[in-house]
């Protein structure tokens, strides 16, 4: 089989032109997409708890610690104790943080608007259940590797 055959090698190659899209924009702005995934992440009003970020990414922990000083560094957001539970931190956004999320989301839902017009409702509606099925492929694979016994039924 051929790279060009297989799905991932089509995922990878478009997150890569996509992600490179994003950074040119971003750089613009002096932030990365990176850094605009998690300020995208962070509630504007109430602030994220610092724990939850890095799931709602997929990434690890670690990897978002450094993230995290660099952002505040750079003046885009403030820590702070969490009222409710004093052993947790919460991450705000600072109002040049706010701005660069503003950005962020802008340049998503340009670059949404746009693949919208060109590939139409009905074809990315087909496209997105496919992605779906991938995804559930993709979990029965991950499942039967822990649980060999686990079987899980790709839905329609």
């Amino acid at each position: 089989m051929k790279r060009e055959e297989t799905v991932d090698y089509h995922i990878k190659s478009a997150w890569h032109a996509i992600n490179r899209m994003y950074n040119q924009r971003a750089v613009q702005d002096d932030f990365t997409t990176s850094i605009g995934f998690v300020l995208i992440n962070i509630n504007s009003k109430e602030g994220t708890p610092a724990t939850k970020i890095a799931p709602l990414m997929g990434l690890e922990a670690r990897s978002l610690t450094r993230m995290l000083k660099t952002m505040e560094e750079k003046g885009l957001i403030i820590r702070r104790p969490d009222l409710q539970d004093k052993r947790s931190v919460r991450i705000f956004l600072t109002p040049e943080g706010k701005k660069k999320k503003e950005i962020s989301v802008k340049t998503i839902k340009e670059f949404n608007e746009e693949v919208q017009k060109a590939v139409g409702k009905e074809e990315l509606d087909r496209f997105f259940k496919v992605f779906d099925k991938i995804n559930q492929v993709v979990e029965k694979i991950q499942s039967s590797t822990i649980n060999p016994q686990t079987t899980i039924e790709i839905r329609d």
